[in-house]
């Protein structure tokens, strides 16, 4: 158990380099999307509560949402997602729940994810996810106490 007391610091120091060199939030600053206006990296944000799994969009079936473009793997996920959007919208804006946590808002890759309380919080990567569930509930606490502070700001002004 020390060890893993001395680990979590380490792998936080080497976590919060690494999102020094994240990339930057296009849509706005509310919404994290890439270049193309896209979220979650592309990938199906009714999937993974259906599949629980990350599953890839189409960008032929896709919808806008807070400015943000989502794609879907059926055109039966995107009308599920339209019939409720605020169900299968990640949190934080689809930033990085841990990066939230940390004060700070980084980009996903869409395969990192986590379903809490029926709600869906993504993460920068695997490593990142792994570090989140350490310490979960935690580390969602300080993300919502977050959010309201960081939301309206961009990205790279945190």
């Amino acid at each position: 158990m020390k060890i893993l007391s001395i680990l979590s610091p380490l792998k936080t120091l080497a976590l919060l380099a690494a999102f020094s060199f994240s990339s930057l939030s296009f849509a706005g600053v509310e919404v994290q999307t890439d270049e193309n206006n896209v979220t979650l990296a592309g990938y199906d944000a009714v999937a993974y509560f259906t599949e629980n799994a990350p599953v890839e969009g189409d960008s032929n079936i896709s919808t806008v949402h807070n400015g943000a473009i989502y794609h879907f793997s059926s055109v039966a996920n995107r009308d599920t997602f339209n019939a409720n959007p605020e169900k299968y919208a990640p949190q934080f804006g689809g930033y990085c729940a841990y990066g939230t946590s940390l004060g700070k808002k980084f980009a996903v890759n869409g395969k990192a994810f986590e379903l809490i309380d029926g709600k869906l919080y993504v993460q920068k990567s695997e490593v990142v996810q792994e570090v989140w569930s350490e310490n979960t509930q935690a580390n969602l606490a300080a993300a919502n106490a977050n959010w309201p502070k960081i939301k309206g700001i961009a990205a790279d002004k945190l």
